[in-house]
């Protein structure tokens, strides 16, 4: 890892070189793929009839999972951020552009989501979707890499990483009047923040012991100090659950959840896609994007829903065929 990472970011703004596409169902126990509609449902109807997801928690059922997806390559890239229910119904697209889209993260309530886009030629910006409102709003447009966001659980907040002094480090914004603040300033790079469920702390990746060698750290915002947390290698993309006892991250190349309690870490797949985990808002499923067998048995990239919990995993399809990144689990 070193201080280029931000300037060339990927969905992750952290690359691990050499990875390659693999399928994965195989190694999902009973795992199934959902077909996907464009059927579109009022906000307030649940579809509770499908067997694989009738028996989720409500918070989880009645989210949202957005994702991006991407066609072409090189200066023909085209990105869509859309959002769908966990049952594959109702997906709605909320931007694409002609460039890249990174990392969205939703607030705690469900109805804003962060994210980054780049069109050509220019430095990744980050936006707010309202989903009230329908509309998609400029926030951080400082004269660097701006990425990661990650909202508060009030909503008052967003923190997120920018390379605008030269080096990438972790800001905190005030969203009610733009007042914005430094958090690290280490030489080193530190990036991807995730807000703590009690707005005390945050975790965030650093490559302060060793350069190209990323670590998880905890940020307390009581003392403005940081500690590491344990783990086996290269970690990176860290996300807390809504009641803050797990962690979701890149572990080397597998997505992977860890117990902070205890520190087991549980590697769900290797993606092939160097994409980390992300949490339910029950804690009790996990989404990453892979490449696996579709129905008709040719090879798709696919939102894989993990359960943590024992009940089947499963999957949801592309909309266009293209590559899925960055699937994140809201309200």
């Amino acid at each position: 890892m070193s201080k280029t990472i931000m300037s060339k970011p990927t969905t992750n703004n952290i690359m691990i070189k050499g990875a390659t596409t693999i399928a994965i169902l195989a190694a999902l126990t009973g795992c199934q793929t959902l077909p996907s509609t464009e059927i579109k449902k009022p906000n307030n109807i649940v579809v509770d009839s499908n067997p694989l997801t009738a028996a989720m928690p409500a918070i989880d059922r009645q989210g949202h999972i957005a994702y991006v997806e991407e066609q072409g390559v090189g200066s023909a890239k085209v990105s869509t951020l859309y959002s769908i229910r966990p049952d594959g119904s109702d997906r709605q697209r909320i931007d694409q552009i002609n460039g890249y889209i990174y990392a969205p993260a939703w607030s705690a309530d469900g109805q804003q989501l962060a994210y980054s886009k780049q069109v050509p030629n220019q430095h990744p910006n980050i936006y707010i979707h309202d989903r009230n409102r329908d509309t998609n709003n400029l926030v951080v447009n400082a004269q660097g890499s701006n990425l990661s966001a990650s909202f508060s659980p009030d909503g008052h907040h967003l923190l997120y990483s920018s390379t605008v002094a030269g080096n990438a480090d972790v800001y905190k914004k005030r969203l009610s009047d733009g007042d914005t603040r430094q958090l690290t300033t280490l030489p080193s790079t530190e990036v991807q923040p995730s807000y703590a469920p009690d707005a005390q702390s945050f975790v965030y990746v650093s490559d302060k012991v060793r350069a190209d060698s990323p670590r998880l750290y905890r940020y307390y915002f009581a003392t403005q100090t940081a500690v590491p947390i344990t783990t086996a290698g290269y970690a990176a993309s860290p996300q807390l659950s809504m009641d803050g006892r797990h962690l979701a991250y890149l572990n080397g190349r597998k997505a992977a959840v860890m117990t902070l309690a205890t520190g087991h870490v549980l590697n769900l797949a290797d993606t092939g896609l160097d994409e980390p985990a992300r949490l339910s808002p029950s804690g009790t499923y996990a989404v990453y994007p892979a490449y696996a067998p579709d129905v008709d048995g040719s090879q798709r990239s696919h939102v894989v829903i993990h359960s943590l919990s024992g009940h089947p995993s499963y999957t949801i399809s592309s909309q266009d065929g293209g590559v899925i990144r960055s699937p994140v689990w809201g309200r």
